[in-house]
């Protein structure tokens, strides 16, 4: 496909540009830029967007933080870490359902984070613009663009009308539920035809508001509602439209604080950052992929926030994008490992779409008989002891992973002591894709090829055992021998977007396991690594 161009400055050239600077974008060319790729980021705001939108994140995304250097740890300034209960009550505030969201999740972080966005993306941003090879061009908009068998060039304008081509070897959409890219791309999208209009008021008050649990979902069919914390020192509350109101009557200042005065909070006690109407929808991209063009975040997939996992999902797609175009940029892969991107992760956002519908549709009630029958049968289970369990985790869609009893699931972090360190296994061994393996004796299975192998596609061989080394860690919670066990593993070959490939048990060792990966992403082997990084 071939576009004019009407520049004519000479062509700029990058090895990656993203298109949008959100929290996708962001991420993406952090872990880029951290391995000296030249990044070109596209961002029509020529000013930084000051308010909240998300406010949820999980262990998960804790942990791809933590493999930019950007962990939860790193950012206690805007994210909250959540250590109660959530819970779901009826109108007249008794507790239908109790969600236990104490503790570290599987991935070694809490399981849910409450932060304030304005300051997360600021802390990414000033990671990023540490990077040299990294290069932000903010109020320049992408107009046009045109393809090759190697390239992508994109026309960029400013608000003067300067224009721009710059050059990447791929180009990445990460510019939201109106992009650019998709409309490149040519995709259509699968759309449920779920929307709720909900009145979204961001707080700052001025003492601490005493609220227990700090998270809860009041189920009122006169008017649903939901309190959750909003990052250090800030609230959210969400208010959902009633069928009689228009949203100009809902989205007002005035009847914000109408809204808030049962909850004590006024303009006396409390500033409010922002009030607006999101219509929740529920809607994927169906092609993620179109040769050099990519979709990730917003651009891809939009859900109803109920299960907090809209933001997540998208720096997920980030995490499952970037180690893949890192191997192809890389020349360690070829370009058909990008095909397996869209696949894997389609399937799996769907499974959160679906999860938010269901929730949405519980609380979402304001039939009087539906409210009364699911309060009535929500009660019964609680007095009878019956909670809901942790959410169960999807698999990836069909991919560069195997069928077998863990492929394509999510993989655990826990603590390790190793030679030098002791702490989250990422922070004493890194986080690259790495080979864990039960014992000594299962390493007697790991050839001097299999390491060569793994070695060249940047993997490492992690061996578990009573003394710690440098490629040796002490499980010293007993978290990995209870994972092993589950699976009934010898060794288990992690991804580095932290998603198992497959396991190696019985008579399938190690070494047939990392013979089946090389040859799923098409590696020859004792093939070279060569960089192709631009200068």
């Amino acid at each position: 496909m071939t576009v004019p161009m009407h520049s004519d400055r000479p062509t700029e050239t990058f090895d990656v540009v993203i298109v949008g600077y959100g929290p996708v974008g962001r991420l993406l060319a952090l872990k880029l830029g951290r391995r000296g790729y030249r990044i070109a980021v596209v961002e029509r705001q020529k000013q930084v967007y000051p308010l909240p939108r998300a406010v949820h994140f999980d262990d998960e995304i804790g942990r791809i933080l933590q493999s930019a250097g950007a962990s939860p740890a790193v950012m206690l300034h805007v994210v909250e870490p959540y250590d109660d209960l959530y819970e779901w009550r009826d109108a007249e505030r008794r507790t239908l359902l109790r969600l236990d969201w104490r503790g570290a999740g599987p991935s070694g972080w809490n399981v849910s984070h409450f932060f304030h966005q304005p300051g997360m993306e600021s802390a990414l941003d000033e990671k990023v613009r540490d990077l040299e090879c990294v290069e932000i061009l903010r109020g320049w908009d992408a107009i046009t663009h045109s393809e090759s068998d190697s390239s992508v060039a994109v026309e960029v304008r400013n608000a003067d009308d300067e224009r721009r081509v710059i050059t990447g070897r791929y180009v990445i959409g990460a510019d939201g539920a109106n992009s650019k890219v998709r409309s490149w791309l040519g995709s259509s999208m699968t759309d449920l035809g779920y929307f709720h209009d909900w009145l979204v008021v961001d707080l700052i008050p001025h003492d601490p508001m005493p609220v227990d649990p700090p998270a809860w979902q009041l189920c009122d069919p006169a008017r649903p509602t939901t309190l959750v914390p909003g990052g250090p020192g800030r609230r959210r509350f969400e208010f959902m439209r009633l069928e009689h109101e228009t949203k100009d009557e809902l989205d007002t200042e005035e009847r914000a604080w109408e809204l808030l005065q049962p909850w004590g909070l006024t303009a006396q006690n409390t500033v409010m950052e922002r009030h607006t109407i999101y219509t929740f929808q529920a809607r994927w991209c169906d092609r993620w992929r179109r040769g050099r063009l990519l979709l990730a975040g917003d651009s891809a997939h939009l859900m109803p926030p109920f299960a907090g996992q809209g933001m997540c999902s998208g720096l997920r797609d980030v995490a499952n994008l970037e180690w893949k175009l890192h191997l192809v940029l890389a020349g360690s892969a070829p370009e058909t490992v990008l095909d397996t991107y869209g696949d894997e992760r389609s399937e799996h956002v769907r499974h959160f779409i679906d999860e938010s519908m269901q929730l949405g549709n519980v609380i979402c009630l304001t039939d009087p008989d539906a409210v009364a029958r699911r309060d009535v049968a929500m009660a019964a289970d609680l007095a009878a002891g019956i909670t809901m369990p942790p959410r169960p985790l999807p698999r990836l869609g069909e991919g560069l992973h195997r069928d077998d009893a863990a492929g394509g699931t999510l993989s655990i972090q826990a603590p390790v002591r190793g030679r030098e360190a002791e702490g989250l296994f990422d922070d004493v061994f890194g986080s690259s894709g790495v080979l864990l393996v039960a014992d000594d004796h299962a390493l007697g299975d790991v050839s001097g090829d299999t390491r060569q192998l793994l070695e060249q596609l940047g993997f490492k061989i992690i061996i578990f055992g009573d003394q710690p080394g440098r490629d040796r860690a002490v499980d010293t919670t007993g978290a990995y021998r209870r994972w092993f066990d589950a699976m009934t593993a010898t060794a288990v070959l992690v991804r580095p977007d932290f998603y198992v490939y497959g396991i190696a048990t019985g008579d399938f060792g190690p070494d047939a396991l990392v013979a089946a990966f090389i040859e799923d992403l098409g590696v020859e082997a004792r093939r070279e690594t060569r960089s192709t990084v631009s200068s």
